[in-house]
């Protein structure tokens, strides 16, 4: 059903959550999962990043991102992985993008659970739902066993 999954992970604290959904799902269907990081320009970058400038700054921010990503396959049975996506841009053109060029059958987000003002502006979530062209699952921190 599901064979190629895109996982949008972002090292917030509902991260758990969604890696282990998406990887019971994979499991269920005999699927692999696409890790997909957004990165922007976050308010505590490494203070060497602050000293380079232009394309190495971008190339910093996705080197640091893709790290990142390595580290949480590490913890993920052989095999499972099989693509790691890091990119500099907003996180829902990020994924939207990654799922229609690596063909992927479901992407696996979180939810921060925003209201007021987010709500009317749209989340990641909220923009990934209704411009995907393929289902997406949004984990809740209210799962149960969460």
């Amino acid at each position: 059903m599901f064979t190629k999954i895109l996982v949008g992970v972002d090292g917030s604290e509902r991260q758990p959550d969604v890696m282990r959904q998406a990887v019971e799902l994979a499991d269920r269907c005999g699927g692999t999962l696409v890790l997909c990081r957004a990165v922007q320009i976050p308010s505590s970058i490494p203070a060497l990043a602050w000293s380079l400038q232009g394309d190495e700054f971008e190339d910093f921010l996705v080197e640091h991102a893709r790290g990142q990503l390595q580290r949480l396959v590490e913890e993920l049975p052989d095999g499972l992985v099989s693509e790691l996506i890091a990119e500099l841009g907003q996180p829902a053109d990020v994924l939207l993008r990654a799922c229609k060029e690596h063909r992927c059958d479901l992407v696996v987000i979180g939810s921060h659970g925003y209201s007021g003002i987010d709500r009317l502006l749209g989340t990641t979530a909220g923009k990934v739902v209704n411009k995907c062209e393929r289902s997406v699952m949004v984990v809740r921190g209210d799962q149960p066993g969460s």
